[in-house]
């Protein structure tokens, strides 16, 4: 299966990368993804995503072709071939 995960806020400082393209076996699920960009960009590890790696801090959100948010209960389900994923930073000010 090929998606495609963009990112954005954090993500796109501490990798350098806009988008990151990715060919991986059908059935991959977004934890695995989420793990799979911790090892390949530890700098993430920390800052976007969990120390046990397996989770996207609060602060961050996996958005699914633009249209729905992956919730955590939601990160054990698999992207479909084509599908895009957003590394999104959730920001607030007052």
């Amino acid at each position: 299966m090929n998606i495609l995960v963009e990112l954005g806020g954090i993500a796109r400082i501490v990798t350098g990368e806009r988008q990151i393209a990715l060919t991986l076996p059908g059935g991959t699920t977004f934890r695995e993804i989420v793990r799979l960009l911790g090892t390949r960009y530890p700098a993430l590890v920390g800052r976007v995503i969990h120390p046990d790696g397996d989770s996207l801090y609060a602060s961050h959100l996996l958005s699914l072709n633009g249209k729905l948010m992956v919730q955590p209960e939601q990160l054990d389900e698999s992207p479909h071939d084509g599908d895009r994923l957003i590394v999104m930073s959730i920001l607030a000010g007052g």
